[in-house]
């Protein structure tokens, strides 16, 4: 039988409660600075993508040079573009579990207050 455990009293020791204790999950807070931290690194990528191409140019400034660059600059920006769309999905997976997980856990609780109702044995 899983019990529940006693939780302090007062704000603070709540919170300090929550991150000790694996009660209630803080990911949704977390997910939102893992998100923008990657997109922030998807960013970096696409002036490294757009230096690669000035560089193209000021090393061979003919006809061919530009030629050479704007393939890159494209092409980098069509890889960023499938890039942000895919670090978007994964946050949204690991979102989508934990909200399963949370979902779960009421699941659990509502089951046991109804097997404890009945006068059931409690898992």
């Amino acid at each position: 039988m899983r019990r529940p455990l006693n939780r302090p009293k007062g704000e603070g020791s709540a919170i300090l409660w929550d991150l000790l204790t694996f009660q209630h999950l803080m990911t949704n807070q977390v997910i939102h600075v893992i998100y923008w931290a990657g997109l922030a690194l998807i960013a970096l990528g696409a002036f490294g993508i757009m230096g690669a191409a000035v560089g193209l140019v000021i090393r061979d400034p003919t006809i061919v040079g530009l030629l050479l660059a704007i393939p890159v600059i494209i092409g980098g920006f069509l890889v960023m573009g499938a890039l942000i769309l895919l670090w978007r999905s994964f946050c949204e997976f690991y979102v989508a579990i934990f909200k399963i997980s949370e979902d779960l856990s009421v699941l659990r609780a509502s089951v046991d207050a109804e097997r404890k109702r009945m006068g059931g044995p409690t898992a």
